[in-house]
């Protein structure tokens, strides 16, 4: 399918090994070895071997050493490391593109004009934002003492990341932590480590001192865990599903370890019946097919209010068929592959079972002329009942279920039906409406007239079983400060007023 021209020659780049720890390329340790493979193919495209506990201790060691000068650092000078970090990331931003196709499928119009442009702007934005962290401004709160607020670094932060949005993933677990003074270990997924190993290696390239940013790529049970746990890590940054959230939550309490978890989601997409019909339509196709489907945002679960639900239903659905697959390096592809064909078929699974209770109106097969890659149709499911498994579980793929509902009660109802609250959008021309929507849908992130944009300048993260903290803004450095009260006693009196309490009587 790929003209060998279009691939980053990932085996030749990292012969080195895939653990980027003290400022270099090294070799796992675990005696297993892992491929990366191009699920538009099934052709594995890098082998290498996973990191063992070993290799997760020494990264640690690396940036434990590294963190007393980074933190020490002046925010003007990391700012500055920061700088020169997003132009090298510029410089080299077709390199960073086709690596990302290949490990993930996604085609590469989506990662030059979304994923890695996204991704410089994270930089620059924590750029900037690294000499913007003030506490408060000082004030004489009790009369005697002047009071002031420090935010310090926390120390190590051990991170993980999923392997639908591998770059981005990186950036938004390491940016904030070095932006306030900390040093990082990331744990990348298994499938997609490519793009998180040139992250660490333009950031030496930038300056950024050794071991600042280290890279271990291993299991979860084996270098996850053990990275979750380790008792020289103040903090503890998780992106992924719900389940294995509650797994880390375990671990990282057991050790009293600051934590953050952005978990599943399973987004409505709430239409009134006042919106603009085709605004929706657009807006379903697209909030639902981004990067397969595999995004946590992604609109999954359209309520539409019955006077425009058969419309939409079949209009979404022409719509869809029109997206055209295949070859993530073509200029005509819309949509690549899922990232596996173990989710391709875990995805079939979920829409095999909806035929029993729900009308699959276009899609739900995997195409022939495309079944070496991990490939699905774009599908739209409608009718399901509202606890199906179908609304109610995240199933990961290019799948969008639309249901009716009558009232404007119901459809919020209907919106907050859900363990998750990620994120929700909101379609009306009605700014009445559109407001109670944004108030009442409880979602970190909710979206009116759209769905799907993200910027560096807005927080992200979620309610209910979707997590806690917030990624990306200055919100996020609540995630990864220390916050310190100090307070200057201004009187210069040994023998306080407040000491009667404890020895003596007042004068």
């Amino acid at each position: 399918m790929h003209n060998p021209g279009h691939r980053f020659q990932a085996q030749d780049h990292f012969a080195d090994g895939a653990q980027y720890i003290a400022g270099r390329l090294t070799k796992g340790t675990s005696g297993r070895m892992h491929a990366v493979v191009d699920p538009a193919t099934g052709e594995e495209v890098y082998t290498y071997e996973l990191a063992s506990t070993v290799d997760v201790d020494a990264a640690v060691a690396a940036a434990r050493e590294a963190f007393p000068g980074w933190a020490g650092a002046t925010p003007g000078e990391r700012s500055d490391a920061l700088h020169r970090f997003a132009a090298v990331l510029a410089d080299r931003a077709e390199e960073f593109a086709r690596a990302e196709s290949l490990q993930c499928g996604k085609p590469l119009k989506l990662t030059r004009e979304f994923d890695v442009p996204g991704t410089i702007d994270n930089i620059a934005f924590f750029a900037g934002a690294a000499r913007h962290l003030q506490g408060q401004s000082a004030g004489e709160y009790s009369g005697d003492h002047t009071s002031y607020v420090r935010r310090e670094p926390i120390g190590v932060v051990g991170s993980i990341a999923p392997w639908n949005y591998p770059l981005q993933m990186a950036a938004w677990k390491i940016l904030p932590a070095i932006a306030a003074g900390n040093t990082i270990v990331l744990k990348p997924a298994e499938l997609t480590p490519l793009t998180s190993l040139l992250f660490a290696e333009a950031a030496t390239a930038a300056g950024i001192p050794d071991g600042v940013i280290n890279i271990v790529t291993g299991a979860g049970r084996d270098a996850g865990e053990h990275l979750v746990g380790h008792p020289d890590v103040a903090m503890t940054s998780f992106t992924g599903s719900t389940a294995v959230g509650k797994r880390v939550a375990e671990i990282a309490t057991s050790t009293v370890k600051r934590l953050h978890l952005e978990l599943g989601g399973k987004a409505p997409f709430v239409v009134f019946d006042d919106a603009d019909l085709d605004a929706a339509v657009n807006g379903a196709v697209a909030g639902s097919l981004i990067n397969s489907g595999q995004d946590c945002t992604a609109a999954t679960r359209a309520y539409v209010q019955r006077p425009l639900y058969e419309e939409f239903v079949s209009r979404t659905a022409a719509l869809m068929a029109s997206v055209r697959l295949g070859d993530p390096f073509a200029s005509g592809t819309d949509l690549g592959p899922l990232i596996s064909h173990a989710q391709r078929d875990r995805v079939a699974g979920f829409v095999d079972r909806a035929r029993g209770y729900a009308r699959v109106v276009t899609g739900g097969e995997i195409p022939e002329e495309l079944k070496e890659g991990a490939y699905y149709r774009p599908t739209l499911v409608a009718d399901a009942p509202q606890d199906s498994e179908i609304v109610q579980s995240e199933i990961f793929g290019p799948v969008l279920v639309v249901l009716p509902f009558d009232s404007d009660d119901e459809g919020i109802r209907l919106a907050n039906d859900t363990p998750y609250g990620l994120a929700a959008s909101a379609w009306s021309r009605d700014v009445y409406r559109a407001n109670r929507a944004t108030r009442e849908i409880k979602a970190g992130c909710v979206w009116v007239n759209d769905h799907i944009p993200i910027i560096s300048e807005m927080p992200h993260g979620g309610y209910k079983a979707s997590g806690f903290g917030k990624d990306m803004s200055a919100y996020s450095f609540e995630e990864y400060t220390q916050i310190k009260h100090v307070m200057f006693d201004n009187t210069a009196v040994a023998r306080k007023d407040w000491h009667r309490t404890i020895f003596g009587d007042r004068p």
